[in-house]
């Protein structure tokens, strides 16, 4: 067992402050997308054992998501309704500039003793830079320039006089002040796709990828690792998830079926196909969503696939193949958040722990 899987593994939170849940399903969702649930939910999740939250970034009024509340500012607010989670706050290169968020960040980050985190967020729908008048790049040049953004936000925050010739960010003797506390905001990507993959094995503490098997994330942890280890460089994985967590697994899996039973097909459909051309526009055609099915379309980021549904301890059995396939951090959606999530960190984080435990234990035994 690798050191990272010694270690505590961590658990997220998708943060519902875009309209609709995380299922594009006319199901019953008790999910509010306002600030008051989401406060309430921020400390919840933070008295139940996770220990990141995840703002989501839309644009525009669509798939099930008609109203959205901006990242930046909503994960702020989160921030000062608790005293340990920490919030990734997405962000978009494109309608944002590395010396704005950059600004943006180290300000939170004093406000907060450090506990934001950025989400760089390469490609989501070419319709919505369409509206908002940004041009919309190829595949990889996307990663090319949210590469280039990771590496301006590094040296914005390390360094005096900054100086950067890239492609499309360009910086000359650019000073902030006060910089971030000391350690650098975290900073994580998503992505499925070689170009991500590679991004990710350079410059990026965080990968987040689709939901998959432990099968399939394995060789994504396995080449990623492979080749931030070439580059000196260290970066840890996280997996997408629905969990759908009951008493009995007949219970959680009646739970699915009616979730995709009532799913929006229209809506299902608008959202695949944006997606699935971002996915599929990659060279390798292995970008996120390039191989979903309508069933896993209808939760955002195929977390169905993850196959978190069951009764508590199935479910932390499957969390701990993930563990063991390369996972350092499980990001979690539900159906009803503010119930769910308490019903998560009572039911499954224990049992998740008594298992690293044990399994830790033989583990060094076996060496």
């Amino acid at each position: 067992m690798s050191d990272a899987n010694r270690e505590a593994l961590k658990f997220a939170y998708w943060v519902p402050n875009v309209s609709g849940g995380l299922v594009i399903s006319n199901i019953e969702q008790r999910t509010s997308w306002t600030i008051d649930y989401n406060r309430k939910l921020a400390q919840i999740a933070e008295a139940s054992g996770f220990d990141y939250a995840l703002s989501q970034i839309r644009f525009t009024a669509g798939y099930g998501a008609e109203f959205q509340h901006e990242s930046v500012s909503f994960s702020h607010a989160l921030l000062e309704s608790t005293t340990k989670l920490k919030v990734i706050a997405a962000i978009l290169p494109g309608p944002w500039n590395p010396a704005l968020a950059a600004k943006q960040i180290a300000t939170i980050n004093h406000l907060t003793n450090g506990r934001v985190a950025v989400n760089i967020v390469s490609g989501w729908f070419r319709g919505e830079f369409a509206a908002i008048g940004e041009h919309w790049l190829d595949h990889d040049e996307r990663y090319r320039r949210s590469e280039e953004f990771i590496r301006a936000l590094r040296g914005i925050w390390s360094e005096d006089s900054f100086t950067f010739r890239g492609d499309f960010y360009r910086f000359t003797d650019y000073s902030l002040k006060p910089k971030p506390i000391d350690p650098q905001p975290e900073i994580f990507q998503g992505g499925s796709s070689r170009a991500a993959r590679d991004m990710a094995s350079r410059v990026s503490d965080w990968y987040f990828t689709n939901g998959n098997t432990p099968e399939e994330i394995a060789k994504q942890v396995d080449d990623i690792q492979s080749k931030a280890k070439t580059n000196g460089h260290h970066v840890r994985v996280g997996v997408n998830a629905f969990a759908i967590v009951r008493d009995t697994e007949e219970e959680a899996k009646a739970v699915l079926a009616e979730i995709v039973e009532k799913a929006n097909p229209e809506a299902v459909k608008a959202f695949g196909h944006e997606v699935k051309n971002a996915g599929k526009a990659s060279p390798e055609g292995e970008g996120n969503w390039a191989k979903s099915s309508f069933d896993d379309l209808v939760q955002y980021n195929d977390g169905f696939r993850s196959n978190l549904i069951g009764t508590p301890q199935q479910v932390a059995e499957r969390i701990i193949a993930l563990k063991q396939a390369g996972a350092d951090l499980i990001l979690l959606g539900f159906l009803h958040f503010q119930e769910e999530v308490e019903y998560f960190g009572k039911h499954v984080i224990p049992l998740v722990r008594a298992l690293e435990e044990t399994r830790g234990a033989v583990a060094v035994a076996a060496e």
